[in-house]
């Protein structure tokens, strides 16, 4: 949306909005980034498992892992220190900046101008969503600045015509969408909702802004991985199912040594399945079966026949190709 390189901006980012608990981790110990930075200047590309340093770390809730190696590397990478080269069977192999980035971005000045950077980073999140509440959620607006500094950011980009304001519903919700987008809109309004089917990561950016999904899908979503067991209303990884113009229902499944294992299934209340959404259902659940690389396929029993039926027909059809 704002031609400038991302470099310089993300240096801005790591600058205003370092995340507080990674500059704590590596103020503990300021010898093991040097350390582990002198490793990759002698070595290159390196992981954790590199490190001969397995003392572990007191907390044990970190997504970063208990080595005390791990831990600084991942606080070393949120914090920019260093990148993500390559990864093999899943793990990071990190490296210094200037030996990941292109020079041709790793040069570039970096950007001093905070409103610039303001406008940049906002307009990337209308990017993301596409149609975004200005009061949306305060996850969505991290590195973002403060609410005053957002709706200016907003009124500035809505100047240019880069953002265009829309007001949705009876109530005129209030929403702005990336100006170039409205072709999108107009198309939508002449042209039928495609009939495929679509099984939707939690993480999403559609599903960032929840408020919002309720607003224009009416459609209550919450991704309940952080939740205890006992307090969950679905499940622990539940995908929501958006088919048309509308999301119809929700999966609770998991890939258990190849197969795809399906828990359960709940249609939305107002939801009755036809053929035609069958239909749909079975071509998505070939897809997703084919995505996963899954051998197999195991449908509770519990789950009604004619949904069950159909999520198995697509298993058999990704299978036989």
């Amino acid at each position: 949306m704002v031609p400038i390189s991302d470099w310089p901006l993300r240096a801005t980012i790591r600058e205003m909005y370092r995340p507080y608990h990674d500059r704590e981790i590596l103020d503990l110990d300021p010898q093991t980034p040097e350390k582990i930075l002198a490793a990759m200047d002698a070595n290159g590309p390196l992981s954790s498992l590199e490190f001969e340093d397995r003392s572990r770390m007191s907390d044990a809730n970190s997504w970063y892992g208990l080595t005390k190696a791990k831990r600084a590397l991942r606080s070393m990478w949120v914090c920019g220190l260093i990148l993500t080269h390559h990864r093999r069977n899943g793990r990071h192999y990190y490296d210094r900046p200037e030996r990941v980035i292109p020079d041709m971005h790793f040069q570039t000045p970096e950007l001093l101008d905070r409103e610039a950077y303001h406008r940049w980073i906002i307009g990337r999140r209308f990017q993301a969503i596409g149609l975004l509440r200005p009061n949306a959620e305060p996850a969505i607006w991290s590195a973002c600045g403060d609410a005053a500094t957002r709706k200016a950011a907003i009124a500035h980009l809505v100047a240019e015509g880069l953002l265009t304001h829309v007001k949705i519903g009876e109530k005129e919700w209030s929403y702005y969408l990336p100006t170039s987008a409205l072709p999108l809109l107009e198309n939508a309004a002449s042209e039928a909702p495609a009939e495929e089917m679509r099984f939707l990561a939690p993480l999403d950016s559609l599903l960032w802004d929840r408020k919002g999904v309720l607003q224009l899908f009416d459609f209550d979503y919450i991704w309940e991985v952080y939740k205890p067991a006992p307090q969950r209303r679905w499940g622990y990884y539940v995908l929501p199912i958006f088919y048309r113009d509308r999301f119809v229902a929700r999966i609770d499944s998991r890939l258990e040594k190849g197969a795809w294992t399906i828990a359960n299934w709940w249609w939305e209340q107002d939801i009755t399945p036809d053929a035609t959404l069958l239909a749909a259902l079975t071509r998505a659940s070939s897809r997703f079966l084919h995505y996963l690389h899954a051998q197999e396929i195991v449908v509770n029993e519990t789950i009604d026949s004619p949904t069950r039926q159909a999520l198995l027909a697509g298993a058999r059809t990704a299978l036989v190709e």
